[in-house]
């Protein structure tokens, strides 16, 4: 009987913890819908380093303009 609180505890968090990862998708969106590793575009690294600092506005510009260069046209 000194147990049945702890029990409620637990079965609570379960559920709530099996809401949460239904709602975001395994590992917050760094899968697809098949289940493998969505892998990030070069624009997307670019745009990533750029935000955190890590290149100045110069660099990212030229290596922006050279991956729309060098990204295929419609077929």
């Amino acid at each position: 009987m000194a147990f049945m609180p702890l029990l409620w505890i637990v079965v609570i968090g379960l559920v709530v913890w099996v809401v949460i990862r239904l709602t975001q998708g395994p590992r917050g969106g760094r899968y697809r819908e098949d289940g493998r590793e969505r892998r990030e575009t070069p624009e997307e690294i670019l745009d990533r380093r750029y935000a955190s600092g890590e290149i100045d506005t110069e660099t990212y510009t030229e290596a922006r303009e050279r991956l729309a260069a060098r990204r295929p046209g419609p077929r």
